[in-house]
């Protein structure tokens, strides 16, 4: 019955990685974007990442822009995909469109 046992349980259940693991691709360092002078005038992208509570929060700053600085333009827009996720046409889309992107997530 031991021997039973003993071969059961030798049997591989799965698989561990090594965390001490060298990432597979390198990622250069890029600048951030030059800090435009103003924003009036400007178009500003808010982007609800899909973290909970972001786009209530956005939707927040989107209504004290539309009070205070009604002449910054806000676009607000929902990540398509989940935030983890390239999407290479929403960067294309601010790249075309937006002075300004604020990436929200929540909490």
């Amino acid at each position: 019955m031991t021997t039973a046992r003993a071969k059961k349980s030798s049997a591989l259940l799965s698989t561990v990685l090594d965390p001490r693991g060298q990432p597979t691709i390198t990622v250069q360092p890029m600048p951030l974007a030059k800090r435009l002078d103003t924003i009036q005038g400007k178009t500003l992208y808010m982007v609800d990442v899909g973290f909970g509570g972001g786009w209530e929060f956005l939707e927040e700053a989107v209504a004290w822009f539309n009070r205070n600085m009604p002449g910054v333009k806000t676009v607000l827009l929902h990540k398509k995909g989940i935030m983890f996720v390239d999407e290479p046409e929403m960067w294309a889309e601010l790249k075309e469109k937006a002075d300004a992107v604020i990436f929200g997530v929540g909490g």
